[in-house]
């Protein structure tokens, strides 16, 4: 990775969502010392607005020799930089561009239901078994899987608050995050409204307007960059074999609700990197809900199924601990752009220019999950 960029995280950006992608790719280019000519791929997520074409002619391009997409939304961030990585091996691309941009908060918002009318059901098993119900928003689905785990394991409030707890401390020292400015206690975090038992207001990550870009590029190119290369060391897809549904709102019919969908990428990851969880250094987890942080922690091997709780309460996730995660602050507390930023921060810790820089951290874990399927990265400083 040679190259990021984003823009500026809001509430409401005031620009078009082309306008987002241009602007963060044009910076991610400029990180990389490169210009629009010398960039001949292109990776988008599938949920993205903005196309190939578009940011061809908005960018100045000169050719486009390889393009691809990756999906759904936040499963694609890790995944993305695989097909970067396969284009650039296989030959069919030199310089590859990744972006993801979105008006997630002015505009279309992912967490409220797509119900419209009075009526549901037709179209599948969520409309007739699920919706009808009243399951319809993803906020409700990991609240049942939050209330499994604490009835299961024990897991406790107390406990799972020290994810957005820590995930805002590392955004007050963020400037870019937008909770920046906005301290948070166990004791406002404790009394915050419950939106879907048991999950309160800052269990919910920040949808957000804005955009995030990174350039891939051969290893030999990075040494020529104007910052430290940081190089990808293994990337991987997965999801759970049947008779596990593969789906997000079929929650209920899991054979195991605290075990993610996407466990077996955690499996490949490690394999394909020759590493194991006591290799990594930080993660940057893809934190939709504080629930799906304490589920992957287990799930990536940095504890025991069902001792999440305990871990997140441990310290071991804040500066200092044995896994500092979501240093830039995470979705819960930076901005929620579909983990794309999750990689920016990535990148950020191995060129050691993090805000809330772990000392001598030389891998990463970046996670793009947890729905079916998930995706995950392992950054190494070069």
């Amino acid at each position: 990775m040679v190259g990021i960029g984003t823009t500026d995280f809001s509430r409401d950006s005031g620009r078009s969502v082309l306008t987002l992608a241009t602007q963060a790719c044009l910076a991610a280019i400029g990180d990389a010392g490169m210009v629009p000519g010398d960039i001949d791929g292109l990776v988008r997520c599938d949920l993205d607005t903005v196309r190939h074409n578009d940011l061809v002619h908005s960018l100045g391009m000169k050719r486009l020799d390889f393009f691809s997409e990756v999906g759904p939304g936040g499963v694609a961030p890790s995944a993305m930089v695989g097909q970067a990585v396969a284009a650039i091996l296989s030959g069919q691309a030199t310089n590859v561009l990744l972006f993801r941009a979105l008006n997630g908060r002015s505009g279309r918002r992912f967490g409220i239901s797509s119900v419209g009318g009075e009526r549901i059901g037709g179209s599948g098993t969520y409309d007739e078994f699920f919706g009808p119900y009243g399951l319809l928003t993803p906020g409700q689905v990991f609240a049942l899987i939050a209330q499994r785990h604490m009835s299961r394991y024990g897991t406790r409030p107390e406990e799972l608050a020290h994810i957005p707890l820590v995930c805002r401390r590392r955004a007050n020292a963020n400037p870019q995050a937008q909770m920046h400015d906005r301290t948070l206690t166990l004791d406002e975090y404790l009394s915050a409204r419950m939106i879907s038992s048991p999950l309160r207001l800052f269990d919910f990550c920040l949808e957000t307007d804005g955009a995030c870009a990174l350039v891939v590029s051969r290893a030999e190119r990075a040494k020529d960059s104007p910052h430290p290369p940081v190089l990808i060391r293994a990337v991987a897809q997965g999801s759970l074999p049947a008779p596990q549904p593969g789906m997000q709102f079929p929650v209920l019919m899991r054979q195991d609700l605290t075990t993610l969908p996407a466990r077996p990428t955690a499996e490949t990851l490690y394999r394909r990197a020759g590493m194991g969880p006591e290799d990594i250094d930080v993660a940057q987890f893809y934190d939709c809900f504080s629930i799906t942080v304490l589920l992957q922690m287990e799930d990536f091997g940095f504890c025991a199924k069902g001792e999440g709780g305990s871990f997140a309460a441990s310290g071991a996730i804040d500066l200092g601990g044995s896994l500092p995660i979501n240093t830039g602050g995470g979705h819960l507390s930076e901005g929620y752009v579909h983990g794309m930023n999750h990689v920016i921060e990535g990148v950020r810790q191995m060129r050691g220019t993090s805000t809330s820089q772990v000392v001598g951290a030389s891998t990463c874990l970046v996670t793009s999950t947890p729905l079916p399927p998930g995706s995950a990265l392992i950054l190494r400083a070069g």
